[in-house]
C-alpha cells in the first residue's frame, strides 16, 4: 500500500473513531445515561376534604411541568396521614388545621418529624354567620336591611322573633353543628354562654348537607338564618355571609381562627430542595380556595379543573412563588 493510501485510510479510521465517540457524548448528554435523575414522587396527603385536594392539584401541577416532579395524592384519616408523614411515607400535607389537632401537631414538632414551611392561609372563620343581606340589605333583590345593629352573638336575643323556630313559634332557632363534632360541643357552649338558650332553641342537623340546604333555603327566598357555617366551604364561595364575633373572648375565640399551614416531612429539604423551596412560598387566602369551591359545585367539575382555572386567572399570585423559568413551563403546560 502506497503512503497515499495509507494517509487515506487512517484518516478514515480516525473519523470513525471520532463519529462514534461523538455519539456515546451525545447519549450521555442527553440524561439517557447512568447520570440521568431519578427523581421520587411527591406524595400529597388527601385528609378527605375539596380545599385540601384543590391545594394537592395547584402544587401538583407547578412541580410537575415546572420541576419534573411526579405527584400522587394518599388518602386516610388525620391520624394515619400524620403517622404516614412521621415515617416519610407521605412527603406534603397542604392544608394543617393544627389547633384540630393540637396533641399530634405538637409532637410532631417537638420530634422532628416534620417540619411548617409555610402558612397557606389565616383568613378562614368558623362559628354563627348570618346572610349579609340582613345586615345591609340588597338593593337588586329589593331586600331591606333587618338587623342593621347585629355584630355580636350576644346582639341575637334582641332579633329572636326574625328566626321564628317553625315547631316552637316563641322562641328563635340558631341552626347548630352536628352532633359529635367537636366543634358543636363549644358552639352549645356559646349558646348557654350568652343566654341565648333563654330566646332560641338550638337545632342540630343530621348533616353537614342539611345545614347548607337550610341555609340554601333561606338565602334564596331572602329570609333570615342564624346558624354554623366556616370557611374555606364553596357556600361561603356562592353566597356573601357575614359571622357574628364575641365582644370580648368567649368560648368561640378557640375555634374561630387559626393558622393553617403548610407542612413536609423531616426529609424532604434534603431529597428536593427545590420543592420545599417553592412550597415555602406558596400562600393563598379562604377567598380563593372559596371560590374555587364553589366552581366545582356549581359545575361539577374537578379539584384538577378548579387548580387550572386559578394558575390561568392569577399569574399575579403564584408566579411570585417560583422562578420565571417554571413559570413559563407551567404557562405553558395549561395554556
Amino acid at each position: 500500500m502506497n503512503k497515499k493510501m495509507t494517509r487515506w485510510v487512517t484518516s478514515i479510521l480516525l473519523l470513525a473513531v471520532l463519529v462514534f465517540m461523538a455519539g456515546c457524548g451525545d447519549s450521555s448528554a442527553s440524561g439517557d445515561g447512568e447520570e440521568a435523575e431519578d427523581k421520587e414522587p411527591i406524595i400529597f396527603a388527601d385528609a378527605g376534604w375539596d380545599s385540601l385536594r384543590f391545594h394537592n392539584e395547584i402544587a401538583g401541577i407547578i412541580l410537575d411541568a415546572g420541576y419534573g416532579y411526579e405527584s400522587e395524592q394518599r388518602t386516610g384519616s388525620s391520624t394515619a396521614i400524620f403517622a404516614g408523614i412521621e415515617e416519610g411515607d407521605i412527603d406534603v400535607h397542604m392544608e394543617v388545621w393544627k389547633d384540630n389537632l393540637t396533641d399530634i401537631y405538637n409532637d410532631g414538632i417537638e420530634n422532628g418529624h416534620f417540619e411548617v414551611l409555610s402558612l397557606n392561609f389565616d383568613d378562614n372563620y368558623q362559628g354563627f354567620y348570618v346572610p349579609t343581606y340582613m345586615i345591609e340589605g340588597d338593593s337588586e333583590r329589593g331586600i331591606d336591611p333587618m338587623t342593621l345593629d347585629l355584630k355580636y352573638v350576644s346582639d341575637l336575643p334582641e332579633y329572636k322573633d326574625l328566626f321564628e323556630d317553625p315547631e316552637d313559634p316563641s322562641k328563635g332557632r340558631i341552626i347548630g353543628s352536628i352532633s359529635g363534632w367537636t366543634v358543636d360541643e363549644i358552639l352549645f357552649e356559646a349558646y348557654e354562654e350568652y343566654n341565648l338558650d333563654e330566646t332560641f332553641n338550638y337545632f342540630r342537623p343530621g348533616s353537614e348537607a342539611a345545614i347548607n340546604t337550610s341555609l340554601t333555603d333561606a338565602y334564596e327566598k331572602g329570609e333570615p338564618w342564624v346558624g354554623y357555617n366556616y370557611e374555606p366551604n364553596w357556600i361561603m364561595g356562592k353566597y356573601d355571609m357575614t359571622p357574628l364575633v364575641e365582644k370580648e373572648e368567649g368560648p368561640l375565640a378557640s375555634i374561630a381562627t387559626q393558622d393553617i399551614e403548610i407542612v413536609a416531612t423531616s426529609g424532604l429539604s434534603d431529597r428536593a430542595p427545590e420543592v420545599t423551596d417553592f412550597l415555602s412560598n406558596y400562600q393563598t387566602s379562604s377567598a380563593i380556595a372559596n371560590e374555587a369551591l364553589a366552581y366545582i359545585q356549581d359545575n361539577g367539575a374537578s379539584a384538577y379543573d378548579a387548580a387550572v382555572k386559578f394558575l390561568q386567572e392569577n399569574e399575579d399570585l403564584w408566579t411570585e412563588w417560583v422562578s420565571e423559568d417554571v413559570v413559563e413551563k407551567v404557562k405553558a403546560e395549561i395554556e
